[in-house]
């Protein structure tokens, strides 16, 4: 596996909690809870902040987020919004009560301390959501919630800004990690660590997983990578921000992997059913790792969602969620993302569409598949 693979798994989530929503959740409330919750979410305007938000109004629970303020939502009840600052000020906080907090955008360690201090005694449940790129290798399938974490080997991790996290992603585990220790130390017995893999759905702006069902609507060849056994893993954004409120209104601590599905799936599964489910006419052609690596193709960025399944990679999309899966975390079927997601896409302007966040290009994909053919006829 090339270099920029390897950075970009380091930085797995890291735009994925920040980028806003345009779609409500199409999931029923379900059974009403047996107590309504006071609610303070820690963000709440990014990626699977507002699919919290509504699921948690559906269910009767009262909501307030602190934010900067920057995006405006039009809410489908009534919601309490507080500004402040994670990097310093927080005092629309001081003085107040909630039974749960979510902290949803956290990155630093020092943003879960200043935070924690401040709300510690003050809420009865402190929900972190941290990511699966906290773990330090990502090399044996089935790994769960004891693998060890991924080490900081900075100097001081309480002045760490986001923006050296930017330029050096490969921190990004490690400063989630210390985050979750910040969160348990600070709340004993009553933080509830949550570890998502890929989020996915409607509202992503990373197109990590946007690009197959935009590339594969177009139909024609499609390239697709490796031999289709490789696995696959994520999780829809509806469905891990639903599972979180219910996590709230049970009141469970505890460290869980949130990524799915409940099964294990393979990226031709994967890629089959997102064709079926949108109706295109695409036509796969499998080309190998090996020729992928030596022409440069990278893994997760230019082929979105697929690593390969072996190696230092063998686990990475096979993370164990059987505790998720006890605790009641549930997955809506692919097709649905799959359409969602991709509906979801044609409403943005012409200039979004036109470029893709993630993926090939058009150009380098025709040239790819040229070339592999011209090298496979060549061998045979």
């Amino acid at each position: 596996m090339n270099r920029r693979t390897l950075v970009a798994l380091a930085a797995l989530a890291f735009p994925g909690l920040s980028a806003p929503a345009a779609l409500a959740s199409a999931a029923s409330p379900g059974n009403a809870p047996a107590k309504k919750l006071r609610i303070l979410i820690l963000g709440g305007t990014g990626f699977i902040g507002p699919h919290q938000v509504r699921y948690a109004l559906a269910r009767g629970h009262t909501v307030t987020l602190f934010n900067r303020g920057k995006q405006q939502i039009a809410w489908p009840g009534p919601v309490e919004e507080l500004l402040g600052d994670r990097n310093g000020d927080l005092k629309s906080l001081e003085g107040r009560q909630w039974d749960v907090c979510i902290d949803n955008p956290t990155t630093l360690p020092a943003w879960v301390r200043s935070a924690g201090q401040l709300l510690a005694g003050k809420v009865k449940q402190y929900v972190f959501i941290s990511t699966i790129s906290a773990y330090a290798a990502n090399d044996t399938p089935g790994a769960d919630e004891r693998s060890a974490l991924s080490p900081y080997t900075g100097k001081d991790p309480m002045a760490e800004t986001t923006a050296a996290v930017r330029a050096a992603p490969a921190l990004y585990g490690a400063l989630k990690a210390l985050s979750e220790q910040e969160a348990q130390r600070l709340f004993p017995g009553a933080a509830t660590i949550i570890r998502p893999g890929l989020i996915v759905g409607p509202g992503d702006e990373t197109d990590r997983f946007t690009y197959w069902p935009v590339r594969l609507a177009r139909g024609g060849e499609t390239l697709a990578p490796g031999d289709g056994s490789d696995p696959v893993q994520f999780v829809d954004a509806r469905d891990l921000a639903e599972w979180t409120i219910r996590m709230a209104e049970r009141g469970q601590a505890g460290v869980f992997n949130a990524t799915g599905p409940a099964r294990g799936e393979t990226i031709r599964q994967m890629l089959e059913g997102v064709r079926a489910a949108i109706r295109s006419d695409a036509r796969f052609t499998w080309v190998p790792a090996s020729f992928l690596d030596a022409e440069n193709v990278s893994a997760w960025s230019d082929l979105p969602v697929w690593v390969p399944g072996q190696g230092d990679t063998a686990g990475f999309a096979r993370r164990g969620i059987a505790r998720a899966l006890a605790a009641g975390l549930t997955f809506r079927p692919l097709g649905e993302t799959a359409r969602d997601t991709l509906a979801w896409f044609r409403t943005q302007p012409a200039d979004r569409q036109a470029k893709l966040r993630a993926g090939l290009t058009a150009d380098r994909e025709a040239a790819l598949l040229a070339k592999w053919k011209a090298s496979a006829g060549a061998r045979g």
